[in-house]
């Protein structure tokens, strides 16, 4: 694995401060909802519908901590742009989107590194102030919306948002998720257009199984607050996981969203109670695990039989993330990469997709 210290030159205007939310684009948008909520500890914070002037598209917003998802849905039939999205890609996310500084110049830049603009600049304002947007096309028929707050806004999301209509009563009674931000999103990064550099690469010589194996390359603004990793399927035995995705996503998009917690223990035992469902992790993971912390410079302070037991327990779950702290202080690390690669694989055979490679093995497809 490497870590890359030049960020190049540091952009004269302009400025990727965060995700600020990530949009879905599903076949029902409560129900979508209130499985995040219900399962993962999210709270309802903001609708756009019918009852708030939207006759087009339905809006529920949900949060945890920093982190927003936003799910949507068309009201009416024919709407030919989300049905088209849905017959492609099933439930999916749609735009991943950034607050910044100086939206007006960040496009600017974005045109001269031929970046598509899907929608230039455009302000919205309610009562609680004004926001400028504006939609750039990346990765297949994924979007990223850059969204600069003009002065302070007072208002629960964005412009157009009001409270929402019900209260579930049950959340209340739920032991808390424990997730605090976004950490990554995995999918394919306009980084030439949109002034991000490369952070951290690892190749299929060090990520790999006896059966496939991957290339990473992880990009990130020059604040380095926003990290995108870029996976491409390296050649292998069998179909890598990641074409799996190509495959069933009907070409590139968001593969996966990575959560931060601060307790990754407690966040499992508290999403176990809620009827979270967990991939299962190799134990070998756990004897390669205490082999290399005969030899590291820190020291773990649960037991890791205990910690095996309790992640171990109906289903595996994620492994203890202790390596990528010792790896990486920004939270990659080339053997939790490799373990999590062998358990999406047993899945991936389970499914019946651990499948021969085709003569060519030609395996070029990026998300």
């Amino acid at each position: 694995q490497t870590s890359y210290t030049d960020k190049g030159e540091k952009p004269e205007r302009g400025k990727f401060l965060r995700f600020h939310h990530v949009k879905f684009w599903v076949g029902n948008a409560k129900q979508a909802a209130g499985f995040y909520c219900d399962k993962m500890g999210f709270e309802p914070l903001a609708y756009k519908g019918l009852e708030t002037g939207s006759r087009e598209v339905v809006s529920h917003v949900i949060k945890q901590d920093k982190i927003l998802f936003v799910f949507e849905s068309a009201l009416n039939p024919g709407n030919e742009e989300m049905g088209e999205h849905l017959i492609q890609h099933g439930d999916a996310v749609k735009d991943i989107a950034f607050q910044v500084e100086d939206c007006d110049f960040l496009v600017k830049k974005a045109k001269e590194r031929g970046a598509v603009i899907v929608k230039e600049p455009w302000v919205e304002q309610d009562k609680d102030g004004k926001v400028k947007y504006a939609v750039v096309q990346t990765y297949g028929d994924t979007t990223h919306t850059l969204v600069e707050y003009m002065g302070p806004y007072k208002g629960l999301f964005l412009p157009g948002y009001e409270k929402p209509l019900f209260k579930d009563q049950l959340l209340a009674k739920l032991p808390p998720g424990c997730l605090s931000f976004i950490d990554h999103i995995n999918a394919r990064s306009p980084r030439s257009c949109l002034l991000f550099h490369r952070f951290w690469s690892i190749d299929d010589k060090q990520i790999h199984t006896q059966y496939s194996s991957l290339r990473s390359i992880v990009v990130t603004n020059y604040e380095e607050t926003i990290k995108m990793p870029i996976n491409e399927p390296a050649h292998g035995k069998k179909k890598s996981q990641i074409q799996e995705y190509v495959d069933y996503n009907g070409g590139p998009g968001v593969q996966h969203i990575a959560l931060n917690t601060s307790n990754i223990i407690q966040a499992i035992v508290n999403l176990r109670a809620r009827g979270m469902e967990f991939l299962s992790a190799p134990d070998t993971y756990y004897d390669s695990l205490r082999e290399k912390l005969k030899t590291a410079k820190i020291k773990v302070k649960e037991d890791l039989k205990t910690l095996q037991v309790r992640l171990s327990r109906q289903q595996s779950g994620p492994r203890y993330m202790i390596e990528n702290q010792q790896m990486n202080q920004h939270g990659f690390g080339a053997g939790n990469f490799k373990s999590l690669f062998e358990a999406i694989e047993k899945d991936q055979d389970a499914r019946g997709n651990l499948t021969a490679l085709t003569s060519d093995g030609d395996l070029k497809a990026f998300y």
